[in-house]
């Protein structure tokens, strides 16, 4: 259930443990980095930001440095120590770039429990936090992991999941995820997935919200976690993302904005995609000037989606840029998405 994500099932042997990683490893030390700032708009207010066309972020990307560079910088230094400590030692800092089950070890390790929304979850810090591992050649003894399963009955997880991409708890089908759509998969979003996606632009945090153990989660005090400032978002819509103006941005412009952030994994072809799905699900009118550039993309896979949302969106305006849009376009895909939405804005009316 791993969808475009082949690199998960490839050379499996390299998982089966750490040796793959450091040669002679003996200990692996698990750390985690809390990236909770502040807090998101609530789930239940969209009003505030259809109006103003905005999507949502996952709060582990919301910060302008992208975590991997920020946690390898401190995995290196945490590394020099160790060397300081133990002369002649090997060390290797890893975070989720290597093929290292950081889940199973951190719950080894007495980090959390692997709870039902397939998350780590610690009793005292709830779930917002990064996973990062060093890998020793030296023995160091082992904390006792976390016997007990604390979900107990709870099924918050499970039950508010948009997509109902879990198929019982643990189990995840990431190819109904909002965050695999969003951030993973290259091409574009199933139909039937796409209204369920909400305000969601970049991942999606639905599952951690919910879980009451997140009410334990505090601050942190790192400011490279905290929203990009943004003047246009008002109070209390840190962590969104002015969607229209996306469209207007260069390649330039977008990669100054997001070349150094979690943001740019699926480059500028894919942040756009989802931007128009996001718009087409707000279907504000406002959208369309947005959409009308979307829809005359250079990438194919921006033009389909904007197609879409203008037939969500709907209107006399919408539907003339689509018509006119279908006598020149080429590619088969957007020709259909284009066909769709004008055959349901004729069957509304």
């Amino acid at each position: 259930m791993a969808g475009e994500m082949k690199y998960l099932g490839r050379d499996p042997e390299t998982r089966r443990h750490p040796s793959s990683i450091l040669e002679g490893v003996r200990s692996v030390m698990m750390l985690a980095t809390n990236y909770c700032s502040t807090d998101p708009i609530p789930l239940s207010d969209s009003a505030s930001l259809a109006t103003g066309g905005r999507g949502r972020v996952s709060r582990y990307a919301w910060g302008e440095t992208d975590y991997h560079q920020l946690v390898w910088g401190r995995l290196d230094q945490l590394a020099e120590r160790a060397r300081e400590l133990f002369p002649g030692c090997q060390a290797r800092g890893v975070i989720d770039t290597a093929p290292l089950l950081e889940r199973e070890f951190a719950s080894l390790a007495g980090l959390g429990w692997q709870a039902k929304n397939t998350m780590l979850i610690s009793p005292r810090h709830g779930s917002w936090f990064f996973l990062a591992a060093l890998l020793l050649d030296v023995d160091l003894p082992a904390d006792p992991p976390i016997e007990i399963d604390y979900c107990g009955t709870c099924t918050a997880c499970l039950d508010a999941c948009p997509t109902d991409a879990f198929l019982a708890p643990r189990v995840l089908d990431a190819r109904r995820c909002i965050s695999y759509l969003t951030i993973e998969l290259k091409t574009q979003i199933p139909r039937p997935l796409r209204s369920a996606m909400g305000d969601w632009m970049f991942g999606c945090d639905v599952c951690q919200e919910v879980c009451p153990w997140n009410r334990f989660s505090e601050s942190t005090e790192d400011s490279h976690f905290y929203p990009v400032a943004d003047d246009r978002s008002g109070k209390g819509l840190e962590g969104t993302v002015d969607l229209r103006e996306l469209f207007f941005w260069t390649e330039a412009r977008f990669r100054e904005r997001f070349r150094s952030t979690a943001l740019w994994r699926p480059r500028r072809r894919g942040l756009l995609r989802n931007a128009a799905v996001v718009l087409g699900n707000q279907r504000q009118a406002e959208s369309v000037p947005a959409l009308s550039a979307g829809v005359c993309d250079s990438e194919p896979l921006v033009r389909g989606a904007s197609a879409w949302a203008l037939g969500q969106v709907g209107g006399e305006a919408a539907r003339e840029i689509l018509a006119r849009r279908m006598l020149e376009e080429s590619d088969p895909e957007v020709r259909e998405e284009l066909a769709t939405s004008l055959d349901e804005l004729e069957t509304k009316g």
